[in-house]
């Protein structure tokens, strides 16, 4: 039987509109459209797992207006386990997303009652913690909620999943803590504090290291359209990624990390678990939205089936 995952993150009502470029400061634009999603890192990691089979259950918090009704009973229809979720009083977290031409997104986040998960809330949740195979965390909620659940996480054997996003002050001390580390480029080079995102797999391999060597177990870089390299202390490993045209990137990360979490519960190798996050994450990027772009375990196999009869052909 697979093994429980646990996340620990954030709910938000993504609120999206499309453009055909990104406005520049002060500039006033006409969007094509807007739509409203269910999303947060926490709540789309949750999602992907679910629906790819994993056995989730979800740790955060929502609002008591209209969409943080939503949100709970988005997830619960996906498979997730909410009762660990509990209703504050007032805002909900919401995300504001552009959307350009191109499938890029520029994100900013409202935290509402993702702002007020603490080490005592993560606490009264500790029989879940303790039931996990898998705990995924992210850095939408407050660093200490997030440093409590590791550490449970850990203490009760799990393996632990770090998506450092956004990044914050304080997470070199959560390093030690995460079995693996998944920042995106800009991530990685804001962690190693950087110039920039790296320009070579050299210098993309030695801001990894610099993360290895602050504690870190395994290192995950989400490269984009260079797909994911893994550095740890013992070896590498490369997963090419998969060509598709983007239709919108929002939630491909989390996808990346709700596939790896499913396949190590399901206690695939960690070079299987990669190849499949991969091939999620591609599949996400065809569609729109954050979770409703994520593909069930049947529509994923379809997708990577068809892929493979087009080649063929």
């Amino acid at each position: 039987m697979n093994g429980r995952i646990v996340v620990v993150g954030s709910l938000n009502a993504d609120l999206v509109v499309g453009v055909d470029r990104f406005p520049r400061p002060g500039e006033t634009l006409t969007g094509r459209d807007f739509a409203f999603f269910p999303g947060g890192k926490g709540g789309n990691q949750a999602c992907a797992a679910a629906r790819l089979g994993g056995r989730v259950a979800m740790i955060g918090g929502v609002g008591d207006d209209a969409y943080g009704a939503s949100l709970a009973e988005c997830l619960r229809s996906s498979g997730v386990d909410v009762t660990a979720v509990r209703t504050h009083p007032g805002s909900t977290g919401v995300a504001l997303i552009t959307v350009d031409a191109a499938g890029q997104n520029e994100i900013v986040v409202v935290p509402g009652a993702n702002g007020l998960l603490t080490p005592a809330e993560v606490a009264l949740r500790r029989p879940w913690l303790e039931g996990a195979a898998v705990v995924l965390v992210q850095l939408e909620v407050p660093l200490p909620a997030v440093e409590a659940a590791m550490e449970l996480a850990r203490d009760s054997g799990a393996l632990v999943v770090l998506d450092p996003a956004p990044v914050v002050g304080g997470i070199e001390r959560l390093l030690p803590l995460a079995d693996y580390v998944t920042p995106n480029e800009s991530e990685l080079s804001a962690l190693t504090r950087a110039d920039g995102p790296a320009r070579s797999d050299d210098a993309t391999a030695a801001q990894a290291r610099t993360l290895l060597a602050g504690g870190a177990k395994h290192v995950v870089a989400k490269l984009g359209s260079r797909g994911a390299r893994l550095f740890s202390r013992e070896r590498d490993v490369e997963w090419p990624a998969i060509p598709v045209s983007a239709v919108d990137t929002t939630a491909a990360g989390d996808v990346w990390n709700g596939a790896f979490a499913t396949a190590l519960a399901e206690r695939l190798s960690v070079d299987e678990a990669g190849a499949f996050a991969n091939a999620a994450a591609a599949c996400s990027v065809t569609r729109r939205g954050a979770q409703p772009s994520m593909p069930t375990r049947e529509e994923l196999d379809a997708w990577l089936e068809a892929r493979e009869s087009g080649r063929s052909q």
